[in-house]
């Protein structure tokens, strides 16, 4: 009995997201619930999951809006969800009203990506799922792809318009992503046209949030990490600190930073598109910073005016490609 008890124990605990026991075993506290893939009645655009690589369970749920003609191209957005890179998936119910929302309103073909969750799965899992999607969808897309593996976006995809998303740790994906790409090619030769950054999971080492904030954010890193040795001043947390690469190597032509004035990560965010600017990267930046709001907020409530103008503001940054 005292060893059931002591396989019971509560070995981390970082609310609100997750527990581990001693045991090894894992209760998500947030982000599980699921909906399937399907047609969705209110703005008619269709989704279905796509495996991208058994190997590592890697999958994909796409979008396509209604009333696509033959042979048309629509821009590609590789979305990557929140949630601390240990909670929360594409099959979540608010990152599925959101896709298909984005998709209906912007008209492009979306790519939602399943990427692998800590503990079991410790960055940089999360961010070769995201970069090996990215690579498979540009791929699909290509003009000899022909009806290739995916004929969504075979048929209608454009690899000469794609755009990175993502919301908090989705957000931080996002940009490693982009930058990853600035030393490894895509296939094809395809570019990034735009990347969107919303409420991004960024840190520093500047300690202005005071004692508890900053030793929270250090034992998650080293959770999600899965090393006691991580530190925040790791480039990939904070892209701004000393020594990390110059965001002037950013390969995009232009770059959306969306803050809220209420959410504690938008100092880091603010920061980010500073380091941007100063870094005298050569493309078109802009900040979104919306006041009295919080994280995510246009995930957690969409029927809101600020989520509207969110949502505006998104549809006009990718139709300007």
């Amino acid at each position: 009995m005292a060893s059931a008890d002591a396989a019971d124990a509560v070995a981390v605990e970082l609310l609100p997201f997750i527990r581990v026991y001693a045991s090894g075993r894992v209760e998500r506290l947030l982000g599980t619930d699921t909906v399937a893939a399907s047609l969705d009645e209110s703005t008619g655009v269709a989704s279905k999951d796509v495996t991208v690589d058994p190997a590592t369970n890697l999958s994909v749920r796409l979008y396509l809006p209604p009333a696509v003609a033959a042979g048309e191209r629509l821009p590609i957005i590789v979305y990557f969800h929140g949630g601390g890179f240990m909670v929360e998936s594409a099959a979540s119910p608010a990152y599925h009203r959101y896709l298909n929302a984005l998709t209906s309103r912007a008209r492009v073909v979306a790519v939602s990506v399943e990427y692998r969750l800590a503990p079991e799965h410790p960055l940089p899992a999360a961010y070769d799922d995201s970069w090996a999607a990215l690579a498979w969808a540009v791929a699909a897309a290509a003009p000899n792809a022909g009806n290739g593996p995916e004929p969504w976006l075979a048929e209608h995809g454009d690899a000469s318009r794609v755009f990175l998303a993502g919301d908090s740790a989705g957000a931080n994906i996002a940009h490693n992503v982009a930058m990853r790409a600035a030393a490894a090619p895509l296939p094809g030769g395809a570019g990034i046209t735009g990347v969107l950054l919303m409420h991004p999971y960024f840190w520093d080492t500047s300690n202005t949030m005071g004692p508890a904030l900053e030793d929270r954010i250090r034992h998650e890193w080293r959770f999600m990490c899965g090393s006691p040795d991580a530190r925040v001043d790791d480039p990939r947390l904070s892209p701004t600190v000393q020594g990390a690469p110059s965001l002037h190597a950013l390969p995009c032509k232009r770059v959306m930073v969306a803050v809220a004035e209420d959410d504690f990560l938008a100092a880091k965010g603010r920061a980010y598109y500073a380091a941007l600017l100063a870094s005298r990267w050569p493309g078109e930046a802009e900040l979104v910073d919306t006041p009295g709001e919080d994280h995510v907020f246009h995930l957690q409530r969409p029927s809101t005016a600020s989520a509207a103008k969110m949502m505006n503001l998104i549809v006009d940054f990718v139709a300007r490609a």
